[in-house]
């Protein structure tokens, strides 16, 4: 990417970020945010967006890697993410939780397991640090991926709504979704323009994840007749959140 190009696609994306700053107000001045990072490309632009905010708006910031118990892998994922709060002057915390404990003791499958203790983890050490915000990195195109699959759920309209900026966790800590506004794409280039390195999880090609089909077999099909797709399908929800079902 030429000099002048980097410079108006940077001026682009932060133009996008404090627009969706400006609008949900998502980050306060003073107040708290534990950021989940995974190592990935989102979380790790999550991150570096939030280390910049910071500078602006003065706010104690700490990073937060969780490791379900299921893959070898966690332990350089977890020195990758401690290698990054060294650099960039933030604490980070590794916080353990029972997967497939879980998952058996619950009845739960894996994902869901998966999730429910993770925002059990991160939402316990907001609370414990006086967090008011756990910051997470989804972004658009996870956005367009969850109407798609609710859509095949056949779920009611609310549904549609799929992933809000933000939503309550308890009655003093909120969820946050500061990246909605960008494509994946952006956040790769992002963290190409940066020079930022990230990890790869390669359970995110495995195709037996309902996820992962869309992303990988049914959007590239869907983008040869419209290339816009994930835009329009992330403001449908957003729309469909707008009626306030």
């Amino acid at each position: 990417m030429a000099g002048m190009r980097r410079k108006e696609f940077m001026a682009r994306i932060w133009s996008k970020l404090a627009l969706a700053q400006k609008k949900e107000g998502l980050v306060a001045k003073g107040k708290g945010v534990l950021a989940a990072v995974s190592g990935g490309p989102d979380s790790t632009c999550l991150a570096h967006y939030l280390v910049s905010l910071r500078r602006r708006l003065s706010f104690p910031l700490e990073l937060a890697y969780i490791d379900h118990g299921l893959r070898k892998e966690a332990l350089k994922e977890a020195a990758f993410v401690r290698l990054l709060g060294r650099k960039w002057g933030v604490t980070v915390s590794i916080l353990k939780v029972d997967a497939p404990g879980a998952r058996k003791s619950r009845g739960l499958g894996l994902e869901e397991a998966c999730r429910k203790l993770r925002y059990q983890a991160l939402l316990a050490q907001a609370e414990r640090l006086q967090f008011s915000a756990v910051a997470v990195g989804h972004q658009m195109d996870d956005q367009a991926e969850t109407v798609l699959l609710n859509l095949l759920r056949g779920v009611k309209l609310k549904a549609l709504g799929a992933m809000p900026p933000r939503r309550n966790l308890s009655s003093k800590v909120q969820l946050i979704r500061p990246l909605l506004c960008l494509k994946r794409s952006e956040i790769l280039d992002y963290l190409k323009i940066h020079q930022i390195d990230y990890k790869i999880d390669e359970t995110n090609s495995n195709l037996e994840l309902s996820r992962n089909w869309i992303r990988h077999m049914v959007f590239p099909l869907l983008e040869e007749k419209n290339p816009r797709i994930r835009e329009h399908l992330a403001g449908i929800s957003e729309q469909v959140r707008a009626l306030r079902l």
